[in-house]
């Protein structure tokens, strides 16, 4: 017994019509009679007197829809709930703390423009916790610096990752070209925690470099980085997108695209994975707005 053959046997019994049961149902007129005979055949009951025209329940078939119609009603109920509870979230979307605090902000505040009633969860992670969350199911979509060619994973490019140089204003490290890494190990750093993924790939170019460096600092934000370094207290290495234009007045960049990769940032989602309605507009959303993003 299917849930379409009681649909059709309550419609056609409403109407007293098998056209107009058809109709309404928007199928096929011989649709409507094969899914009422099986239902009588799984039944082993005859549901219409077809003597009579228009068609009429028999006594069975009266009691069988008196049962029927508050079941299919709960059923729709259900749906509906189901639906309205998918509706409002809640939508994870995790990426690093660089990406959350320089580039996703404006995105959110659209997003909770054109959905207020989405529950929507941003997680701050590591690039590798953000490939993990979104493998595991545990996250709808990510944002990442990159995908590597062994992650399955679905990949959207959106905009440029270089990493630059972040010195105070008449830093001597922004008088001359720099020549190598070298010349930013000589002077103290101030980084992201370990296993951000650009200090990974700093610290992988020095020591390939086989030059010394100290790390005096780890802070948890760019912000941070940045309110620090513009003390003199010391340089740092990080994305290009977390300078503003008022950064400007107290710390210089430089680029580092001649020594570390320029990656493409991009939104990252599990193949196969049933995206839900409030899921998949902010996903569209980061990827018409994040699209070659450039900051300073």
């Amino acid at each position: 017994m299917e849930l379409r053959e009681l649909k059709s046997f309550v419609v056609a019994a409403k109407y007293r019509s098998v056209s107009k049961a058809a109709k309404e149902l928007n199928i096929g007129q011989p649709t409507v009679t094969t899914h009422v005979k099986k239902l009588e055949n799984e039944l082993s009951v005859s549901l219409f007197d077809r003597v009579t025209r228009p068609i009429r329940l028999t006594l069975a078939g009266q009691s069988i829809y008196e049962l029927t119609v508050p079941l299919l009603d709960g059923i729709e109920s259900l749906s509906n709930k189901t639906t309205d509870m998918e509706d409002r979230g809640p939508v994870i979307i995790a990426t690093t703390a660089d990406i959350i605090t320089h580039t996703l902000l404006p995105v959110v505040h659209e997003y909770n423009k054109q959905h207020p009633k989405v529950f929507l969860k941003i997680k701050s992670m590591s690039r590798k916790e953000v490939i993990d969350g979104v493998k595991s199911g545990e996250v709808d979509a990510g944002i990442i610096q990159r995908l590597d060619r062994g992650d399955k994973l679905n990949f959207d490019p959106l905009f440029v990752y270089e990493r630059v140089l972040i010195a105070p204003k008449n830093h001597s490290l922004l008088q001359e070209p720099l020549t190598s890494l070298s010349d930013i190990a000589k002077y103290p750093l101030i980084m992201m925690a370990s296993g951000s993924y650009t200090r990974e790939i700093l610290e992988n170019q020095f020591r390939k470099l086989g030059v010394r460096y100290n790390i005096i600092m780890e802070l948890e934000s760019m912000d941070m980085i940045k309110r620090f370094v513009s003390q003199g207290m010391g340089v740092s290495v990080g994305p290009r997108l977390a300078i503003e234009e008022l950064d400007l007045d107290k710390l210089g960049m430089v680029s580092l695209a001649n020594f570390l990769p320029v990656d493409r940032a991009g939104i990252i989602t599990l193949p196969g994975k049933n995206i839900s309605k409030p899921a998949a507009a902010i996903i569209k959303l980061m990827s018409s707005m994040l699209n070659d993003v450039n900051k300073v």
